[in-house]
């Protein structure tokens, strides 16, 4: 029974996506509802990307000096460190994660609605592809925008190691900036940007999903944004795992 729906869904999902990728009725529309879409996503989620950014690279950087204490290992290491597992991991994965309950919750609240109220079904009356229409643009809004959040997590989460170590005095200024500067992979950032971008069309792309074929009333539409917010989480840790064992 319960492969049997993951199957049912699995199909439903993607023969959405199919449609959602048909070519555009008129392109200034999608056009516009791509920039808005980029500013909701984008614009909407800075403060709270900058904010949790911070918080990871404070928290990185001390308990990763805590670890060292009186050992062997070069205190320099603390920006090695910090500056790897926040390229690699925590940048795209905890942003994503973030985003699939802020920004995937609110996709699917959005088109949710507009299938109960059936605006849905009054576009499709006039012609109009739903579902390259409501779904496409927020898919290339997020693919586009996601990423970058993603750079300026990375960034400020090494600001915020910074802080947390050098203005204490923890360590100095120069061997700080010397961590950051040794051993560097640029492999890694290539990762990390894959993975946003898988990220993004996972949260988006299943969100979109839930709310688009969503039925009832508020009660199935909340249980509609719970579930995306669920199931794009749990995605976006299965191929955060595949994209690490394929791209490492």
């Amino acid at each position: 029974m319960v492969v049997t729906n993951m199957l049912f869904h699995l199909g439903r999902y993607v023969t959405l996506l199919r449609d959602s990728i048909s070519r555009p009725e008129k392109f200034s529309m999608y056009y516009k509802e791509t920039m808005r879409q980029m500013d909701a996503i984008g614009v909407g989620s800075v403060f709270i990307v900058l904010l949790i950014s911070v918080f990871i690279g404070m928290v990185t950087a001390v308990q990763f000096a805590d670890q060292l204490g009186d050992s062997f290992v070069p205190s320099y290491y603390i920006g090695y460190i910090v500056r790897d597992i926040t390229i690699i991991e925590m940048a795209p994965t905890i942003t994503c994660l973030v985003l699939a309950g802020k920004v995937g919750s609110n996709l699917a609240a959005e088109i949710g609605g507009m299938r109960q109220k059936e605006h849905i079904d009054a576009m499709e009356i006039m012609g109009v592809n739903t579902a390259a229409y409501l779904i496409l643009p927020k898919i290339i809004a997020a693919v586009v925008v996601i990423p970058m959040l993603v750079a300026i997590s990375a960034f400020v989460s090494i600001i915020g190691g910074y802080l947390s170590t050098v203005v204490p005095g923890t360590i100095s200024h120069t061997e700080y900036v010397l961590g950051l500067r040794s051993f560097f992979v640029p492999r890694y950032v290539f990762m990390m940007f894959v993975k946003a971008a898988v990220f993004a069309f996972l949260l988006t792309s299943i969100s979109c999903y839930m709310g688009y074929h969503v039925k009832g009333g508020s009660i199935e539409l909340g249980e509609a944004s719970t579930s995306a917010v669920v199931v794009s989480d749990v995605l976006i840790l299965v191929f955060d795992f595949l994209i690490a064992l394929v791209l490492t």
